[in-house]
């Protein structure tokens, strides 16, 4: 089956600035990965910025992206820095004489080591330090800017660095995320105000992680239902004031009533007999349950900011590319206001407390030579990204 989407519809690729770029100052720096890489360099992006426009062009008209913030502003209200800035515009002045249209993220999860030695996102106090950062990154930048996302999901940033502690500053404490929220809540409202002052058309949105959480027995229901209130109400609920609603989508965790994922309990998610990829179960299908959900309680545009699978084997992302097209199409046929679709990732990164060795990209990225090489799916998809149409076709993906 043949599927086109409107001409007003915008497809483009994902990364972040800390992912791609070697580290500097930030609160990540020298973090040991799950595989043992050390977050440090991750794929020199920074000394392949030719090479990374024409990637990121040859994929799709648009682009989501942010910035390093400790690389930016070395110090609290600081100036920028000036060669760290012009080595920016010259790279966000390529990409728009190439006609991309480029998302900005203003946080996506690091934070200068000036920022995180204060108390970090836990102190009222500090919130002012980032508004200025952002607003001068507006000042700075915004003449390349065609939309803009403040925060990138900060249920996982507040979930994963106060309740799990997976992320810096590895604490457990469920109050800390509380305020961690409310503080993040407070900048976007700032910021979102000084966006639209400077630049009353560009869109302002937040970006969200959407989830299944499903009990699998009367042990899983617990779990999932508090899961789900935290992570799908109790933090979008905090980020109201948008002009979209930005949600990333990788898929549904079971709940037995420990979370199952492929990762950490391959044979429980073996046994259920489902399909996943490197990390999480797959099931496309709840991108319509979660795209329906948030449409019914918001009802603002949508744009899926991050979607993509962990997939070495690239045989189930050349699948999830048409799976999640189909899915998107028909949420649009069915009149949700569905503007946009950004691909996670243009290329293979530091995937944060896991490490490089979980594949996300349309291209390959050698975590040693750094070398970029596409694999099959990245022309499915610019093929996709640039006429706007796809062929539908039913593959078996096995489990």
């Amino acid at each position: 089956m043949r599927i086109a989407f409107p001409d007003h519809f915008i497809f483009g690729t994902s990364t972040a600035a800390p992912q791609i770029e070697t580290a500097f100052e930030h609160d990540w720096q020298g973090f040991k990965a799950r595989d043992n890489f050390v977050f440090d360099r991750t794929t020199d992006h920074e000394k392949h910025l030719k090479e990374d426009a024409d990637l990121i062009a040859s994929l799709a008209p648009g682009y989501r992206m942010s910035l390093q913030w400790s690389k930016l502003q070395r110090e609290a209200y600081g100036n920028f820095d000036r060669d760290t800035a012009e080595t920016y515009h010259t790279f966000l002045r390529d990409l728009r004489e190439r006609g991309i249209s480029i998302m900005m993220v203003l946080h996506h999860f690091t934070n200068p080591l000036w920022f995180s030695r204060t108390g970090g996102w836990e102190k009222p106090e500090n919130i002012a330090l980032w508004v200025d950062y952002a607003k001068k990154v507006v000042d700075e930048f915004g003449q390349y800017v065609t939309s803009w996302n403040t925060f990138n999901e900060p249920n996982v940033y507040a979930s994963y660095g106060w309740i799990t502690g997976f992320f810096p500053p590895f604490k457990i404490s469920p109050f800390l995320a509380g305020k961690v929220v409310k503080n993040m809540s407070q900048a976007h409202g700032a910021v979102y105000q000084y966006i639209k002052s400077k630049y009353p058309d560009s869109p302002v949105g937040i970006s969200h992680n959407a989830t299944l959480f499903h009990a699998e027995n009367i042990l899983g229901w617990f779990p999932a239902r508090l899961a789900d209130w935290w992570f799908m109400d109790y933090v979008p609920n905090h980020f109201k004031d948008v002009d979209f609603f930005g949600m990333s989508y990788y898929g549904r965790i079971p709940h037995d009533p420990m979370p199952i994922t492929y990762l950490d309990t391959p044979r429980k998610m073996k046994d259920l007999g489902r399909r996943h990829d490197d990390i999480w179960e797959y099931h496309p299908e709840g991108m319509r349950t979660c795209l329906d959900r948030y449409w019914n309680l918001y009802k603002k545009p949508i744009i899926i900011t991050e979607n993509g699978v962990c997939d070495e084997s690239d045989f189930l992302r050349m699948q999830a590319i048409q799976d999640y097209a189909g899915i998107v199409h028909k949420a649009i046929s069915d009149g949700i206001d569905i503007r946009g679709y950004y691909f996670w990732s243009t290329w293979d990164n530091f995937e944060w407390h896991l490490g490089p060795s979980m594949r996300f990209g349309l291209y390959e990225c050698d975590p040693k030579t750094m070398r970029r090489t596409p694999r099959p799916s990245a022309r499915l998809y610019a093929s996709l990204a640039h006429t706007k149409k796809i062929v539908l076709r039913n593959e078996s993906i096995p489990v």
